[in-house]
């Protein structure tokens, strides 16, 4: 082999075996990713409200994940909920569009991914005469998202299917994407 030839080839080897590293050295979750697992994982159902007075059985559904567009450092869900609410003045449903914000976690321990302080910053009703039922239910239910997203992983790593998942630390929030550097 010519000299020349062997240069290139080294070259082309090193190229291939460097962005090979590059995968190495983080992870990247899309906003796909996240998506798939809270339509699989999703499984909010919480009852909230003033015993005696008025509560709503609440079903979280649709969910999905905007990732640091909105907020720089911040996952967005959009989703919808059904409440069904029981009051003095009788029984009504309703469904809800939601707009939720949180700080994306890592824990390295559980290799799962959390939305700390999850915060309601909108909801839309589908019937205007359960608006001021809502805006009454708002805090429970804001405390219930938060209590729930907080010990639920909004995406866990698979152990299994890659070894150096176990070695992550912390995360990065990018637009559209999630990553997890292997290093620091």
């Amino acid at each position: 082999m010519k000299p020349g030839n062997r240069f290139a080839l080294a070259v082309v080897v090193c190229g291939l075996l460097l962005s090979g590293c590059n995968r190495l050295t983080h992870y990247s979750l899309s906003e796909q990713k996240v998506n798939d697992y809270l339509q699989q994982h999703n499984d909010f159902h919480k009852s909230i409200g003033i015993p005696g007075l008025i509560s709503a059985d609440i079903v979280l559904q649709d969910l999905h994940s905007q990732i640091g567009r909105e907020e720089p450092g911040k996952v967005t869900l959009a989703g919808n909920a059904r409440f069904n609410v029981v009051s003095l003045i009788g029984s009504q449903q309703a469904d809800v569009a939601l707009t939720l914000k949180a700080q994306p976690y890592y824990d390295v321990e559980q290799g799962a991914i959390y939305l700390k302080d999850m915060q309601l910053v909108h909801y839309d009703v589908n019937q205007e005469k359960l608006t001021s039922t809502l805006r009454t239910l708002g805090p429970y239910l804001q405390q219930s998202l938060k209590s729930w997203f907080d010990s639920q992983p909004a995406y866990r790593l698979d152990a299994s299917r890659n070894k150096s998942e176990a070695l992550a630390k912390g995360l990065d929030v990018k637009p559209g994407e999630l990553v997890i550097p292997f290093t620091r």
